[in-house]
């Protein structure tokens, strides 16, 4: 997976979020909508490869699927934008990824990373929750659906 996600960059990960999307839509009909809600299926996803697999390299290629559409939910849902990582900044070499989402308080995150430390480590580095407990997305409105700038909801968390 190393190898294969230096060639990644921000532009490409909408698309190749929306590519893993229609592949398991064709393959397995799974319902990925790029809702918070849907990570839980993510997780059960990874789950699964866990299972059925002798290791990451066997899996690099549908881990950084999978880490394309937890970025997109943050994308969507959060107000995150993919942001490519200059080769030289710290968090290029903490990250081992080129890319990661930046939060609208200006905090980055690695959905990448986080997606192969599921496959690795197991539920206790759950999906859904990671996105219910990072911070720096849009606050929630009263009726608990994320605001924006257009909800007059301040995009800057609090």
């Amino acid at each position: 997976m190393e190898r294969e996600s230096q060639r990644l960059s921000a532009a490409d990960m909408g698309g190749l979020a929306a590519e893993f999307v229609e592949h398991a839509a064709a393959r397995a009909r799974l319902p990925l909508d790029y809702s918070a809600a849907s990570l839980r299926l993510v997780d059960r996803l990874i789950d699964g490869l866990r299972r059925g697999t002798g290791g990451r390299d066997q899996v690099s290629g549908t881990l950084v699927g999978l880490g394309a559409y937890v970025g997109e939910v943050l994308v969507r849902q959060a107000g995150a934008v993919w942001v490519d990582l200059p080769p030289e900044h710290l968090l290029r070499t903490v990250f081992a990824q080129p890319v990661g989402v930046r939060m609208p308080d200006g905090r980055v995150w690695n959905p990448l990373g986080r997606t192969v430390n599921r496959f690795e480590v197991g539920a206790q580095e759950s999906l859904q929750t990671y996105f219910l407990t990072l911070h720096g997305g849009r606050p929630t409105t009263a009726t608990g659906r994320l605001g924006s700038a257009a909800d007059g909801v301040p995009t800057r968390a609090v």
